[in-house]
């Protein structure tokens, strides 16, 4: 019985010692809001340092900038060089620590492969589970600005700039644009004040904007009626040809056209396509000023019909004016040259290996390899599937430089390509 108690006891007591260790549950905290004392002494554990752990109490009388990243994210690692270097510029005004709640083994495991060897030498709080709960984000890099023991703001990456901080150290007022990630589970731009109305349900929602949003990555958001038919789609910060190109893939299938959609189906009759295409910059990414985000929600009774009214959406709010047309295209046909079957498969697991070198194609349908060299961009023309087989098949050919070489290589199976011109579902995308 006296064990038992002693052994109560000890364990009461080292529940109370990891209680005080343990910081008290923080809620996210907003612009302008204190940094919690608890905060600043927690300690937290670090890789490729020299010491375990770091606090930021240490560096309490400097700007912080808490930089959020992961090993898969290219833009956070992309970025590094930029924070070092603007670590060395500012000194001892100024204290960058990156967080990841990545765990240390993966991030070991990450510094000794060849892509992360270049960041070996990375110093980074590792495992977080405590700050992103208080600076709450849905993808990174994501940069909370810390000065004068307050949370002055939080960002992207491209505003971690040397007049940026400047102005920010010397109090000259911060030029920083707010960034609070948004999550895609509601519709794009709605008020949260929404969810609070009673009796209330959401019939039809649009939204159409131009330039680029900080608060949300790049892509897009299926949404979906209860019995899984597609009833709203987002877009967020992209060309307005990849809006096309998805609504134009998605109308083909409803038409029935036996090709995938593919950019060879769509006719571009526009004077000025920065608008269209976007403009891509020398860094990869492209010039927000031609970015588009939309999103269309629909009643279950119209889910049909989304991607129509997706298209007239679009028509009567951006530049341009898209119809889907018959037009006399010319175009690359596949053809049997006899009747022996040199295509049929010989069975075993199904398997595409396009784009490699070589491409197989292994008991699939032949609309497989059709929809393949419509994607390829070594052949410019459509390609049209009139051979009328229908069973799967096993093909190999080598990675598609042209025409000819292919048409060399579908010999082996009795197939030709005849150049033709056809009269073909085509999109069409005019100035409006």
């Amino acid at each position: 019985m006296k064990k038992m108690f002693c052994r109560e006891i000890l364990s009461l007591a080292f529940t109370a010692m990891l209680v005080l260790q343990a910081p008290a549950q923080q809620k996210a905290l907003k612009i302008g809001d204190v940094i919690p004392e608890e905060i600043w002494t927690t300690p937290l554990p670090m890789v490729n340092s020299p010491n375990k752990t770091t606090t930021l109490a240490k560096d309490r009388d400097k700007l912080i900038l808490v930089d959020f990243w992961a090993t898969w994210c290219s833009a956070c690692l992309k970025g590094f060089p930029k924070m070092e270097e603007l670590q060395r510029q500012f000194g001892d005004r100024l204290k960058i620590i990156p967080v990841t709640s990545q765990d240390r083994e993966t991030l070991e495991k990450f510094f000794t492969s060849k892509n992360g060897q270049r960041f070996a030498s990375l110093q980074s709080v590792v495992g977080d589970q405590h700050l992103k709960k208080l600076f709450p984000h849905v993808g990174v890099p994501f940069i909370v600005w810390i000065k004068d023991g307050k949370l002055l703001n939080t960002t992207d990456s491209e505003q971690v700039l040397s007049g940026n901080i400047t102005k920010v150290l010397e109090g000259q007022g911060s030029t920083l644009q707010t960034v609070i990630q948004m999550e895609r589970t509601r519709p794009l731009m709605l008020d949260d004040s929404f969810d609070r109305q009673r009796n209330v349900s959401l019939i039809n929602y649009s939204i159409f904007i131009k330039g680029h949003i900080p608060d949300i990555g790049s892509g897009g958001k299926l949404r979906y009626t209860p019995d899984k038919r597609v009833k709203g789609r987002q877009f967020t910060n992209l060309p307005l040809m990849d809006l096309y190109y998805a609504v134009g893939s998605n109308l083909f299938k409803s038409m029935k056209v036996r090709e995938n959609f593919s950019k060879k189906r769509m006719i571009v009759e526009v004077k000025n396509r920065a608008d269209l295409d976007g403009v891509l910059l020398a860094d990869g990414t492209f010039d927000t000023r031609y970015i588009y985000s939309y999103e269309l929600n629909v009643p279950e009774d119209r889910a049909d019909s989304l991607y129509r009214d997706m298209l007239n959406d679009l028509n009567r709010y951006s530049p341009f004016n898209v119809t889907v047309e018959r037009r006399p295209v010319k175009c690359l046909v596949l053809k049997r040259t006899s009747g022996r079957d040199k295509l049929a498969t010989n069975g075993g697991e199904a398997l595409s290996t396009f784009p490699r070198t070589p491409s197989v194609v292994r008991n699939l349908p032949l609309g497989v390899m059709v929809n393949m060299l419509n994607g390829n961009s070594g052949i410019d023309l459509p390609v049209i599937d009139e051979t009328g087989y229908t069973g799967n098949v096993d093909l190999k050919i080598s990675g598609v430089r042209n025409p000819d070489q292919l048409r060399k290589e579908l010999a082996d199976y009795d197939l030709e390509l005849i150049e033709s011109v056809k009269e073909l579902d085509m999109m069409i995308i005019r100035d409006r």
